[in-house]
């Protein structure tokens, strides 16, 4: 069967900066990516029907008017009661939940099937890290059913039941505390984890990533792929071959992909008065209140922080910026901008951005493709 993963325009915009890079559906939530949760409980040919910026690294392969077409929502989370609703629908069929949000069509719709089950669905940033633990239970209670975690090293201390802590083939888990008391902890192929870290769980360390000496890590926390981490994490979801791999603290934030944190950068995740956080909005073009007391940083794709950067709570770059000297900047820093509180900011050239980027990608031997370089381009200039 083809399943399209479609994109609402008022998510995607909601979504931003993270959104700017990747389908809604490529988000990570928990150990997987939204399109992944998918994946494993419907099988079928995937494709994606995002913005036509987007489309020629994400190409939609189907025809949504098709009778055999699924169309998914991309921000819903896939449940196995979801996934079966979704499945049973014929021909001309729409899932829509009891606020009226269709969550899935099969065809062109012409009539709704009303779905009165709960599910999650990621509408705002602040809802990646908010709803990650949640995800993280999911995940790993999908992921190790009914499969045997590889030998735990007699030098790991687990606190809890040992069967809470799942390592994959190829890791190097050493040295290091695991505290399962109050959640999973899930090791992905050939990640490590280095000595004296301390790991309180639910937490998720993706394949390929590594955790540094003495890293202390909270619960509701995600490594994404190839990323590296050290210093204090709390309730953090990393994306992948992103670098936060010294002291500082980081909490209730979302990182997008090739980024890095430099030594001691910290970002707070509290006001000093305790009261509502007001996090930069898109689409409206203005801070909103979130009605959240907690919230840190949100970093868009390839953007970089200096050694010793210190944010503000609730601070928000774009992608492709560079933060560095004393000072707290402002909270919310556009795309493709360079500076601090103490300098001020200016442009990123162009050229400067995409040269640092292919030393960054083919570090982890991977390539800034033509393809990818022009549509950064199209970023770029629109953001003037």
């Amino acid at each position: 069967m083809n399943i399209i993963l479609f994109d609402s325009q008022e998510v995607r915009d909601n979504l931003l900066p993270l959104t700017y890079t990747r389908p809604v559906a490529n988000l990570r939530l928990g150990i997987l990516t939204l399109a992944e949760k998918w994946q494993r409980l419907l099988p079928g040919d995937y494709s994606y029907s995002t913005p036509g910026y987007l489309s020629e690294k994400f190409p939609c392969k189907a025809d949504a008017a098709d009778a055999a077409t699924l169309s998914i929502a991309g921000n819903v989370v896939a449940d196995r009661r979801l996934a079966e609703a979704v499945a049973s629908l014929q021909p001309g069929e729409a899932l829509a939940d009891r606020e009226g949000r269709v969550i899935a069509c099969r065809g062109e719709e012409m009539r709704r099937v009303s779905y009165e089950g709960d599910y999650m669905s990621i509408n705002n940033v602040t809802d990646i890290f908010r709803l990650n633990g949640e995800a993280l239970r999911a995940d790993f209670a999908a992921l190790t059913a009914g499969r045997e975690s590889a030998a735990i090293d007699p030098t790991v201390t687990v606190i809890g039941d040992r069967e809470q802590l799942f390592i994959e083939p190829g890791a190097t888990v050493r040295g290091c505390t695991v505290n399962v008391t109050n959640g999973p902890v899930y090791i992905g192929q050939c990640a490590e984890v280095m000595e004296c870290a301390a790991l309180r769980g639910p937490i998720a360390v993706c394949e390929h990533s590594v955790v540094n000496m003495g890293a202390r890590i909270y619960a509701d926390t995600t490594i994404g792929p190839w990323s590296k981490v050290g210093g204090e994490l709390n309730n953090v979801v990393i994306h992948s071959y992103s670098n936060k791999a010294h002291d500082g603290f980081l909490g209730n934030a979302v990182i997008g992909a090739w980024c890095n944190l430099g030594a001691g950068c910290t970002a707070s995740n509290l006001k000093n008065d305790y009261t509502e956080i007001k996090l930069w909005n898109y689409p409206s073009h203005r801070f909103l209140r979130t009605g959240l007391q907690f919230c840190g940083l949100i970093m868009g794709d390839h953007s970089k922080a200096g050694i010793n950067t210190m944010f503000n709570t609730a601070t928000m770059t774009g992608i492709g910026c560079n933060v560095y000297g004393a000072g707290f900047p402002r909270t919310f820093i556009p795309s493709f901008e360079m500076g601090g509180a103490a300098t001020g900011f200016t442009r990123v050239p162009f050229n400067k951005f995409t040269d640092t980027a292919r030393r960054v990608m083919a570090r982890r031997h991977c390539e800034l493709t033509p393809a990818w370089e022009a549509y950064l381009r199209a970023l770029y200039d629109e953001a003037e």
